[in-house]
């Protein structure tokens, strides 16, 4: 069993059935309202790791779907003060585990949390119909190690 920070957008079904996993799995979740935290650059970085700038926006958020925000032609730092100004950009939910962080339910630390199960795909993205990814490939980050 383990203390989970989970950062959601309260009433987000996804998010919702998110968290009904990692109960159902014995953890203890302390929920924490994304939107209204008060994150700054250098605390938000250490959600997303090494993986690609792209890659830690919400892809289903408004202004990214409508093409007004690029992710992939952002820098690091103009995503993370984009990510910091409008939060409902970032991808969710953002975990901490034992010091550990990530964005997105996937990847090594929700492996360790489900005890490695292979995630169901109706835990990934948004629930919305209308919030349908962008056909072509997804990028897979479930290789990449956690920070030392």
């Amino acid at each position: 069993m383990a203390d989970v920070v989970f950062y959601e957008k309260p009433g987000c079904a996804t998010n919702a059935r998110q968290k009904r996993t990692l109960e159902a799995a014995g953890h203890r979740l302390t929920i924490r309202n994304l939107l209204t935290e008060p994150w700054t650059s250098d605390r938000l970085r250490g959600y997303f790791s090494e993986q690609p700038v792209a890659s830690w926006f919400n892809p289903a958020a408004p202004r990214v779907k409508s093409g007004a925000i690029n992710p992939v032609a952002l820098t690091a730092s103009a995503a993370l003060a984009l990510l910091v100004a409008e939060p409902l950009l970032i991808r969710r939910p953002l975990l901490e585990v034992e010091g550990e962080k990530c964005a997105g339910f996937e990847g090594p630390i929700v492996n360790f949390l489900l005890g490695n199960e292979e995630l169901s795909p109706k835990l990934q993205g948004c629930s919305k119909a209308a919030a349908a990814l962008p056909s072509g490939p997804v990028p897979d980050y479930t290789s990449q190690r956690l920070p030392s």
